[in-house]
């Protein structure tokens, strides 16, 4: 880890609302991974838009093969913080920074084949090129995040695979999942197989994409890997490559948010500094409940209170938890399991602060990596 950060070594003395992140917790998943990864001779990518966290990154790289980036800014990052290779997919590339792209890339997987003849003069013999398909195989439950949906924009379909393009192809990529355990996996590669795997003798890799839970304490790490040789051993030509973008963060830290207010109108309500709308967006749009150390739901325990962000938005509501014991101007909630896909998508909607970004150490000394103010608001607007 880098050791220019502030420390302190008391969670009372923390900025709120803060990220934390543990770093033990953080290596613990790596350690899983890199026992798939070794185990079963594929290579594992982090990606960037479930977990970015780059101050972390010299312990991330210590266990990954490298980022897989969903456009030119986060290649970027993966080149400068991370190195190791780096995977670039795009729903659509640019044209003024595909060069930039083709550069800092060692894999550029395509969307469509339209976007391939588009751009392939320019990449080819360049950067190894794959197509995303679509397996049309769909087993998650909400839209939002379901690749495979229909009328998804997300890879190509069976139906417009053009075959003419084979020879300008490295790789294929799919990605089906999301949260998801390797029964959901074997599915989707079924159906991959049987739309695809006439062409793999042509191919030098395949990407099996993201959504597997593998830090999951239920996921079937074994089958996973009992998976993966068995399709190493029907294609031992190819190289396989995941990019989970979930397992990486998975239960590695949470949000801290300090109680500002308590109200009452018809029920007890406790404002925070934190807020759902600009903090954790994923509770109002998956949506799914959060989970709050110490806390049950309403009415389970003595004390119940509906828990608001500190916006304007009327419906910037965190939920209803009840707790032990009464809460207080003051107090500290932690907001569980909140730095994979959550740190990622955070704004300063209504010009609200951004969480601080903070790293526990294995001896309980706590890094404040990073702190943000009115210029991170200021900034990003014009």
């Amino acid at each position: 880890m880098k050791n220019s950060y502030t420390t302190v070594d008391s969670f009372d003395k923390l900025p709120s609302p803060a990220f934390v992140c543990e770093e033990a917790l953080l290596e613990k998943n790596l350690k899983l991974l890199k026992k798939v990864q070794d185990e079963a001779d594929i290579s594992i990518l982090l990606a960037l838009k479930g977990f970015a966290m780059h101050s972390t990154f010299d312990l991330c790289k210590k266990y990954l093969k490298g980022c897989c980036a969903s456009g030119l800014h986060e290649a970027i990052l993966a080149k400068e913080e991370f190195g190791g290779e780096v995977h670039t997919y795009s729903p659509a590339f640019k044209d003024e920074e595909i060069d930039e792209i083709i550069a800092i890339s060692n894999h550029l997987v395509f969307n469509s084949f339209s976007q391939l003849k588009r751009f392939k003069d320019k990449a080819f013999g360049k950067v190894s090129l794959g197509i995303r398909l679509n397996p049309e195989y769909s087993s998650v439950e909400v839209d939002l995040y379901n690749p495979c949906a229909p009328f998804s924009r997300m890879g190509t379909t069976k139906a417009n695979f053009d075959e003419t393009q084979l020879e300008f192809l490295d790789g294929f990529h799919f990605h089906a999942l999301c949260e998801q355990n390797v029964d959901a996996l074997e599915g989707a590669l079924a159906a991959f197989e049987k739309n695809f795997s006439q062409y793999f003798d042509k191919l030098k890799w395949v990407n099996f994409g993201g959504g597997h839970h593998i830090t999951r304490a239920d996921y079937d790490v074994e089958g996973l890997i009992k998976l993966l040789k068995d399709f190493k051993s029907r294609y031992p030509h190819l190289k396989v490559y995941m990019e989970p973008g979930e397992a990486i963060g998975w239960q590695t830290g949470y949000l801290m948010a300090t109680v500002l207010d308590i109200i009452h109108n018809g029920m007890d309500l406790a404002i925070l500094d934190t807020s759902a709308e600009a903090h954790m967006p994923d509770t109002l749009a998956m949506p799914y409940r959060a989970m709050i150390r110490n806390s049950g739901i309403a009415q389970e325990k003595v004390y119940t209170y509906r828990l608001g962000g500190n916006t304007c938005l009327s419906g910037d509501i965190i939920g209803d938890y009840s707790f032990d014991e009464p809460l207080k101007v003051g107090d500290r909630i932690i907001l569980e399991d909140m730095i994979h896909y959550t740190m990622v998508k955070t704004t300063t909607f209504n010009g609200i602060k951004l969480p601080s970004i903070v790293i526990k150490q294995d001896n309980n000394c706590y890094q404040i990596v990073k702190n943000f103010g009115y210029n991170d608001y200021k900034e990003r607007l014009s």
